[in-house]
Formats: structure tokens, sequence, C-alpha cells
């Protein structure tokens, strides 16, 4: 591990986290889905009111895995960090990547005094739960995601 940088993310490197973003659709049979563009991410990244920030791995100026992360309101816990994405190429898995990312947004989340890191994971993906809940993740059975589109077909 010690030729791995972990380090906050940065605008520059927005063309490779995208790039792993679509690897992280691949992974999820997913890849029609991905929407977001290199301008969207520098402008809600990187513009006048950011609403994301990552952190990275990244081994001889190559990144291999990110943890996206934004804030999130709740009614009864007040400001919580919310895990969007943790993904490491398939190559690093089990190296002690993913556990470091982890750490980097537990310690934001501390750092910052939030009573939470709230994340979603694929009820499928028993690898990332087993892996969650080391951590002393746990799912609370009473909710259920519910999405609904801005502008719906008609």
């Amino acid at each position: 591990m010690r030729d791995w940088i972990f380090r906050p993310g940065k605008k520059e490197d927005l063309p490779q986290v995208l790039g792993l973003i679509k690897g992280l659709a691949e992974f999820e049979n997913a890849e029609e889905k991905v929407e977001n563009t290199l301008e969207k991410m520098e402008e809600e990244g990187f513009g006048q009111n950011p609403v994301f920030r990552f952190f990275v791995a990244e081994k001889e100026g190559e990144l291999h895995a990110f943890a996206l992360t934004y804030y999130r309101y709740s009614t009864w816990k007040g400001k919580v960090l919310f895990l969007e994405d943790l993904f490491v190429q398939a190559p690093y898995r089990g190296m002690g990547i993913g556990k470091r990312l982890l750490k980097m947004c537990l310690d934001l989340a501390a750092n910052e005094k939030l009573p939470w890191l709230c994340l979603q994971v694929l009820d499928w993906n028993q690898p990332a739960i087993e892996f969650y809940q080391k951590f002393g993740a746990f799912q609370d059975p009473d909710w259920i995601n519910v999405m609904i589109p801005v502008n719906p077909p008609h």
C-alpha cells in the first residue's frame, strides 16, 4: 500500500473519476443509466455552489478507486453525510483500499460532528453489505427507496 496515495479529489481528477463511475455502472449492469457528464461534474463539484466532494486512491498517477459524498438533511437527525458511491476497480479489491476511503468519509463526518454516514447498497451485492457491516452498518427495514421523475412521460 505504500505506493498508493489517498487524498481529497481535485477538479483535474474528474475525467478519471467519470471513467470510474462508468466502471461502477458496468459492474452493476447499468451502463445505460449513466447520464452525468464531465461538464456537469465540474460545475456541480467545483462551481459556485459545490454539492459533492470525493476522495480518491491513486497509484502512479492513475486513479483506481473513489468515494463520493454529499450532505443530506434529516429533519430528525440534522445534517448527515451521504456516501453516494464507493468503488474500487476489480484488480485492486481486497487490498484495504475501500477501507481507507471509507475511513476518510467517516473521518470527515466525525470532524464535522455529524451523527451518521448514510449510504445505500444493492441487495444483491453481498460483499459490499458485509464490508459495510464490519464498520457497524445496519439496514433499516422500515424504509423503501422511492424516486419520482421530475418530467414523467405522458
